[in-house]
């Protein structure tokens, strides 16, 4: 089997629209939740989230190609954009023969629900005149981010989205990851993108009593393992990796910034939006994820949870945990506290977080949690507030998604050897 290593990250979130400045953010506890400012929230129980700020799609995009592309997919170009950049690949100069071998996978849960929305709103308002964009299907499939990242850079090889809801961005992860190590791609683009801050996701997600309805302080809604836990916080963006078969990453002289070395899926096969309260499925998949790793345990040094702040999820998830790694000490933070839930791009926001936790060796804190759940495990070592600078070399990166869906990956650090 080939190994594989990450070697280019690119952003657009909420706490930041490049690597430098999320990354910033991410290790002082920088919060992105505030007031919903791109659409009359008023007549919501939930009237806030963690919307990406001061993102201009020019930077990226022809002004008059946007029309071709929902606000996801100009969320998945501009940070694929940044990746390829990042990884120093310069697609243009390699041979179209070489590129056969260069692949998308590119995850989104709600794909254009955006456009749907509008397109329908529009239908409506007309009095049910059809006068529907020639873009509308381009623009709300699922697996058009997936096309146009390929077709923005001339890639050849394997190409596809996957859905898996709030898992899909891992999953895509673990796709391409197997893509490599297989020796059916040389490079993946991987990652996810979601733009879900539209009336009736946020309308959905509240008559679910998924979302948390603290109006008056939503910089401290998402509050992870706290016993005053109400609900997750929106978040939207787009996160991608550039991966690469090691070999051909050094031969090219990338720097890299980890190594993948597991995923693990598996389903809850439990309730259609619940997970079961001893997390067999979290568990199964964290399992998977160390087999395939070919470590135990007590190797990991730090796991980036799925932990969305709410009430069962977040109680599930640590006793899946407490299941696989029993009384080791691993250390454990929730990064949504800061970033919000960015759904089907979350995994793949959550896996650069993983990255350049074993590149720099600094586990960010939890933030908001005040009060710890009393309903918690023994010894789980959640770290809260401040940032914690220690020596990491596996970091393990959890998500799960409504229908019972679970993906793991690990990433490891890369000394070169």
């Amino acid at each position: 089997m080939k190994r594989v290593v990450v070697t280019g990250l690119g952003v657009i979130s909420p706490l930041g629209n490049s690597v430098d400045e999320f990354w910033e953010n991410i290790v002082n506890g920088v919060s992105g939740a505030a007031t919903i400012t791109k659409m009359d929230v008023s007549k919501f129980k939930t009237q806030f989230g963690c919307e990406v700020k001061n993102f201009n799609p020019e930077d990226f995009i022809e002004k008059k190609e946007l029309k071709k592309y929902d606000l996801h997919t100009q969320y998945a170009i501009a940070a694929s954009d940044m990746a390829i950049k990042d990884s120093g690949l310069d697609f243009e100069s390699i041979d179209v023969t070489e590129r056969y071998d260069m692949g998308v996978i590119w995850a989104t849960g709600n794909g254009g629900m955006g456009t749907f929305e509008e397109q329908l709103l529009e239908f409506h308002a007309s009095g049910g005149v059809p006068r529907f964009s020639p873009f509308f299907i381009p623009k709300m499939i699922v697996d058009i981010a997936a096309g146009v990242i390929s077709i923005r850079h001339k890639l050849h090889g394997p190409n596809y989205c996957t859905v898996s809801a709030c898992a899909s961005s891992n999953t895509a992860l673990i796709s391409a990851f197997d893509t490599i190590r297989m020796d059916k791609a040389k490079v993946m683009v991987a990652g996810g993108s979601e733009a879900a801050i539209i009336y009736s996701s946020l309308g959905g997600f509240g008559s679910a009593q998924a979302l948390s309805k603290r109006n008056d302080e939503p910089e401290k809604a998402s509050r992870p393992f706290d016993k005053d836990r109400d609900g997750f916080v929106m978040g939207e963006g787009a996160a991608a990796l550039i991966l690469e078969d090691l070999d051909y990453a050094v031969a090219r002289g990338a720097k890299i910034y980890a190594e993948i070395v597991g995923g693990g899926m598996a389903a809850d096969a439990y309730h259609l939006t619940g997970t079961p309260p001893d997390g067999m499925g979290a568990a199964l998949g964290m399992r998977k994820a160390l087999k395939e790793a070919g470590i135990s345990a007590d190797k990991i040094d730090y796991v980036n949870a799925h932990a969305t702040s709410t009430g069962l999820g977040d109680m599930s998830e640590l006793n899946g945990m407490k299941t696989v790694f029993g009384d080791h000490q691993v250390a454990i933070s929730a990064t949504k506290s800061m970033t919000g839930h960015l759904l089907g791009a979350a995994g793949a926001l959550e896996a650069i977080i993983c990255a350049l936790v074993v590149q720099n060796d600094i586990i960010p804190g939890t933030i908001n949690t005040e009060n710890l759940d009393e309903n918690i495990p023994e010894g789980m070592n959640i770290i809260l507030g401040e940032s914690v600078k220690q020596p990491v070399n596996y970091a393990l990166n959890n998500t799960f998604g409504f229908g019972g869906h679970t993906a793991t990956s690990i990433f490891k650090k890369y000394t070169g050897e």
